[in-house]
C-alpha cells in the first residue's frame, strides 16, 4: 500500500472544508430541533376546563336579561338620519303626504247636482270617500256643500277633470308634508319589536333549559307587552301608509253670485220701491212685537192706576160739591 503525502496548502484547504461542513451540520440540527419543538406544541395543546354549570335563574335576573337585551336591541335600531347616511349610494325612497284644497263656484239651482255627480264620480275611480255635507239654500241662508276625499295618484286628474266640468274652480291649494323620516323610524321598531318576540317565543319553547313557574309567567308578560305594542306600531304605520300612498283632497262648494255694479244704470227710487215690501214687513213686524211686549204690562199696571185715579177724582168732586 502507497502512501501520498500532502503538502501545507492542501491540508489547509481540507480543514476549511471540514470546518464548514460541520457547521452547516449543526445549522441543520437546530432548525430540525426547533421543528420538532412546535409540531409537538401544536399537536399536544392544553385542555380547557369545562364551564361550570349556569345556575338557576331568578324572576329577577331574568327580567333584567330580558330588559338589557331589549335595551340592546333599541340601542342597534338604526335610525332614520343613519339609514340616510348609509343609504347615499342607493336613492332614498321619499313618502309624502300631498293635501289639495279646492273651492269652487257653481248656480245656485245647481249646487245640489255639482256636489253628486263629483260624489258619484268618486265611487268609479280608486277614492275613498271621507265625509260629504250638504246645506240646500233657504230664505234665511244660502246653500253650500263639502266633499273630503283620499285618492290615489293615477285617479287625481280623472277627479279634477270632472270637478272642471261641472264648477267653476275659484281657488286651488296644494301642501305635501315629508313623512320619509318618520316612516323609517316605524318600519325599524317594527322589524326590532318583531326580533325580540321571536326570542320570547323561542324562550318558551326551549324545554333544555329549566325555568321556574314564575320565569315563565314573567317571559309571558313580557311577550303580551311587546306584542301590544307591535300592534300600535302596525296601525301607526297603517295610518301613514294612507297618508303617503293617496293624496286628500276637500272640495268646498259655493253658490255663484251676482254683483251689482253702482253704474249709470243704478236708481235710488227703483231700489227703494224693490226694497219697500220687505221695509214694511220689518216695520209692521217691530210693531207687532213692540205692541205684544207691552200690552202685559197695560193690564197689570195702567189700567188699576187709571181705576184709581178716577175714584180719587170722583171723592174730590163730591167733597168740593
Amino acid at each position: 500500500m502507497t502512501s501520498r503525502t500532502l503538502s501545507g496548502p492542501s491540508r489547509f484547504l481540507s480543514a476549511r472544508r471540514h470546518g464548514v461542513g460541520a457547521a452547516l451540520l449543526a445549522l441543520a440540527a437546530a432548525l430540525s430541533l426547533a421543528g420538532c419543538g412546535r409540531t409537538g406544541d401544536q399537536a399536544a395543546p392544553l385542555a380547557e376546563p369545562a364551564p361550570p354549570p349556569a345556575p338557576m335563574s331568578s324572576p329577577a335576573s331574568l327580567a333584567g336579561g330580558m330588559a338589557m337585551k331589549e335595551q340592546r336591541m333599541r340601542s342597534a335600531e338604526p335610525s332614520a338620519s343613519d339609514q340616510a347616511q348609509g343609504g347615499q349610494d342607493a336613492p332614498l325612497q321619499r313618502f309624502l303626504a300631498v293635501r289639495q284644497d279646492l273651492n269652487v263656484e257653481v248656480p245656485a239651482e245647481q249646487l245640489a247636482d255639482a256636489w253628486g255627480k263629483v260624489r258619484d264620480l268618486c265611487g268609479t275611480l280608486k277614492c275613498e270617500l271621507l265625509s260629504s255635507s250638504l246645506l240646500r239654500e233657504t230664505p234665511q241662508q244660502p246653500g253650500n256643500a263639502t266633499l273630503e276625499v283620499r285618492v290615489e295618484p293615477a285617479d287625481v286628474d280623472k277627479l279634477l277633470g270632472g270637478l272642471a266640468g261641472v264648477a267653476n274652480v275659484v281657488s286651488h291649494t296644494t301642501t305635501s308634508e315629508d313623512k320619509t323620516a318618520e316612516v323609517i323610524d316605524v318600519e325599524a321598531r317594527i322589524r326590532n319589536r318583531t326580533e325580540f318576540r321571536d326570542s320570547l317565543r323561542t324562550m318558551l319553547r326551549d324545554t333544555v333549559t329549566k325555568r321556574t313557574m314564575a320565569d315563565l309567567l314573567a317571559i309571558q308578560r313580557t311577550l303580551s307587552d311587546t306584542q301590544a305594542e307591535l300592534d300600535a306600531i302596525a296601525t301607526q304605520r297603517k295610518m301613514l301608509a294612507q297618508q303617503t300612498s293617496k293624496q286628500h283632497i276637500q272640495i268646498q262648494f259655493t253658490p255663484k253670485r251676482a254683483l251689482v255694479s253702482s253704474g249709470d244704470g243704478y236708481s235710488p227710487m227703483r231700489n227703494a220701491l224693490r226694497n219697500a215690501g220687505s221695509v214694511l214687513a220689518e216695520s209692521v213686524g217691530a210693531l207687532i212685537t213692540f205692541i205684544a211686549a207691552v200690552l202685559p204690562w197695560l193690564l197689570l199696571v195702567v189700567l188699576p192706576l187709571g181705576w184709581l185715579v178716577r175714584v180719587l177724582w170722583r171723592r174730590r168732586r163730591a167733597k168740593a160739591a
